[in-house]
């Protein structure tokens, strides 16, 4: 785990983005950040060994056990990044609109062989299974590797905050920090940017 490639992603004389570093106290943080870049997608974070272990999620996580969302695996992002909202300029590394979606805190509840295993365990074996406790996300979800390199799944497991009926990521576009949305971000004007965070 380290933070190279994101640092070697970016220019911080440019971005507003965290430099960041490991850290060594663990709060097991989870985020959702809804991204409208090149395209728009939900990047899913989970807190592992002082980094966010990230993945890009296109559709963005749902509620519906039977929907499987496409999660792609990107680079470890700093802790300070959980809190990120703003404007990455368009000519850097994941230029665009950036909206904390949901915050929290996880368990991890994955086993193997009836066996509770830790995290990093779970991790090198490509199947998670972490216990939500967001604004929005709650309950069991598991991410499962696939064979295809850098892809993994992102499941909501049936339990009891499952729900088949509502599209989460329509029902809610706001920030769960700010209470902004990516259009309010889009019609703020870059001098007063700051102080509309």
């Amino acid at each position: 785990m380290s933070l190279e490639e994101y640092k070697k992603k970016r220019k911080f004389n440019k971005t507003p983005e965290p430099k960041g570093e490991i850290k060594k106290k663990k709060k097991n943080l989870f985020v959702v950040q809804k991204h409208n870049a090149s395209n728009l997608h939900y990047d899913f974070r989970i807190e592992l060994n002082g980094v966010l272990k990230s993945w890009a999620v296109p559709k963005g996580p749902s509620l519906n056990p039977s929907q499987r969302r496409l999660a792609v695996e990107t680079e470890d992002h700093p802790i300070d990044y959980a809190e990120f909202e703003g404007v990455i300029p368009e000519d850097e590394y994941g230029g665009g609109y950036v909206i904390v979606w949901d915050l929290g805190t996880f368990k991890n509840i994955t086993k193997k062989d009836d066996k509770e295993i830790s995290l990093n365990q779970a991790y090198d074996d490509g199947h998670i299974t972490i216990l939500l406790n967001g604004t929005r996300l709650k309950g069991e979800f598991a991410l499962i590797k696939t064979k295809r390199e850098d892809q993994w799944l992102l499941i909501k497991k049936g339990d009891s905050e499952a729900n088949r009926d509502i599209n989460i990521i329509e029902e809610y576009q706001d920030s769960v920090l700010s209470n902004k949305t990516i259009d309010d971000l889009k019609k703020a004007k870059k001098g007063n940017l700051d102080k509309f965070l």
